[in-house]
């Protein structure tokens, strides 16, 4: 319900057009990212912050579970001074929440270049569900989005 459209893909770093066998060796500058198309009058950027600081770990830096190195840092890349608003009250708002025991180290940059991730990497968990990393790693994120944001959900 309002997403229109999600990309896998890379950005923040300095090497065009990089591979994902390039972007894991951690010396592209590049962060795996997704680029979401999205219609504000239904749902808000606020919304999708939200989202984003509640499925993932936002507080380790160069980390995501198992997962090491740069590209894997948490990063915000915003497209207009309004989204920066949003994204450094958001993080403000969450950090004094205490929903996480640590601060926050979520990257806020400007969007630069996106990279469109292999055709293998889109829509991956949909094309590879079975899979170990996908059973351990995504479904339980999968389970969380849902038990909160069920209602905003497509049916």
């Amino acid at each position: 319900m309002g997403i229109d459209r999600v990309v896998s893909g890379y950005m923040g770093g300095a090497v065009p057009n990089p591979s994902y066998e390039q972007v894991c060796t951690g010396e592209t500058g590049h962060a795996e990212a997704v680029q979401i198309t999205f219609d504000p009058n239904i749902i808000s950027f606020r919304d999708i912050l939200d989202v984003f600081f509640s499925v993932h770990d936002p507080t380790t830096p160069n980390r995501q579970g198992n997962d090491f190195g740069t590209q894997y840092r948490s990063a915000l890349f915003y497209h207009s001074d309004e989204q920066r608003a949003i994204a450094d009250e958001t993080i403000k708002r969450i950090d004094s929440s205490k929903t996480w025991s640590n601060p926050i180290v979520t990257e806020v940059v400007p969007f630069d270049k996106f990279y469109p991730a292999e055709d293998y990497h889109q829509n991956y968990y949909e094309n590879n569900s079975a899979r170990p990393y996908c059973r351990i790693v995504i479904d339980p994120k999968l389970s969380k989005l849902r038990k909160q944001y069920n209602h905003k959900l497509k049916k």
